[in-house]
């Protein structure tokens, strides 16, 4: 004698599926609806965006200067505040009459899963490299929490090419550089970062739903012809066997070992294998395990540098098609759900 739905039971249960089928669906077109609409958003916006392909270069000693000046023109008296116009106008004479020996270069970078802005951090190390000097340096402001190893590797290969050709290269992060954002950080002369920014998970992860069971379930024969022992391990429709999860664990296991020797050899002091557990750590924590050089905000680092350099922002804009527009909305899209279930995950905050 066994526990059984009863009649009754059974129809409840059929009208409860029939139910959570149909809001399964109305919540399926919803999110459509919702993702194309933002598509559509995103892409006038990056189309204004984007109008003037090329270089814009922007000097931020004049910005921060005029922002001070705005601000002394409210403050201050009207003789007081002539007065200083006066001294600022002879200063600015001066600095285009003699520009300082040493820039600085400011970057940003603002990393999704495919880490599709190195598109144009590639044109920027590019026409930086082609006119940088001796004592010039170059500031990163990174925010990433990593994505796809190939993605990654090239935006690191990229930032490489500053320490080989002599140029001076710090690392600002101010929110997180996480996992291969992690690994375009390493690339630095210097780290810095905001005393709560996120910093490390020096790992890999991989996953891959599998729906096997399902198709035997409903009678679904699938097939997979390959030619070579190893060229698929995990699929979503195969069966998951115990070699092709071994295999599958060992190639984790080697990109981990390549993450661990490129942070060594490009920040030897570092202990990696003390670090490269896949956790992450705050500002302060990150200091002290020798994950960062320095704790501050890339706004006061820029600040200081006013006074020696000349200090210019760069940013590259590429000409995209639409489709290439729709691809990186739909990768950022991504991204923000996906940093949206970390958070939620791992969710630190004050208050109740």
């Amino acid at each position: 004698m066994g526990f059984g739905p009863t009649k009754g039971h059974g129809s409840r249960m059929d009208f409860v599926l029939e139910i959570a089928s149909f809001l399964l669906k109305t919540l399926m077109v919803v999110v459509a609806i919702g993702t194309v609409l933002l598509f559509l958003v995103q892409a006038v916006s990056s189309g204004r965006r984007r109008m003037r392909e090329g270089l814009e270069v922007e000097k931020l000693n004049d910005q921060y200067k005029s922002f001070r000046q705005q601000l002394q023109s409210r403050l201050l008296g009207k003789k007081e505040f002539k007065s200083l116009a006066k001294s600022a106008k002879k200063e600015r004479k001066l600095d285009a009459a003699k520009p300082r020996e040493t820039r600085a270069f400011v970057l940003d970078f603002d990393g999704d899963i495919r880490a599709t802005a190195t598109d144009d951090l590639r044109e920027e190390v590019t026409a930086i490299l082609s006119i940088a000097k001796p004592g010039d340096e170059v500031i990163l402001r990174l925010e990433s929490g990593g994505g796809l190893v190939t993605s990654y590797g090239l935006a690191s290969s990229q930032l490489v090419r500053f320490r080989a050709a002599g140029v001076k290269l710090t690392i600002c992060v101010d929110k997180i550089a996480a996992s291969g954002g992690y690994m375009m950080a390493c690339t630095a002369d210097q780290i810095l970062a905001a005393p709560f920014a996120v910093v490390g998970s020096i790992g890999v992860i991989a996953q891959v739903p599998n729906f096997n069971k399902v198709l035997k379930k409903h009678d679904v024969d699938y097939r997979e012809v390959t030619a070579g022992e190893y060229k698929r391990t995990i699929t979503m429709f195969g069966e998951i066997t115990e070699k092709g999860l071994e295999k599958f664990r060992s190639q984790l296991d080697e990109t981990h070992l390549l993450f661990k020797d490129f942070i060594h050899k490009n920040r030897p002091s570092l202990d990696v294998q003390k670090v490269a557990t896949g956790e992450h750590w705050y500002g302060t924590q990150a200091l002290e395990l020798g994950l960062i050089d320095k704790i501050t905000t890339s706004d006061d680092y820029v600040v200081s540098l006013f006074d020696a350099h000349d200090v210019y922002r760069v940013k590259h804009h590429s000409k995209k098609k639409l489709a290439d527009r729709f691809s990186e909305s739909f990768a950022t899209l991504v991204h923000q759900i996906a940093v949206k279930l970390w958070s939620d995950v791992n969710r630190s905050r004050f208050g109740n």
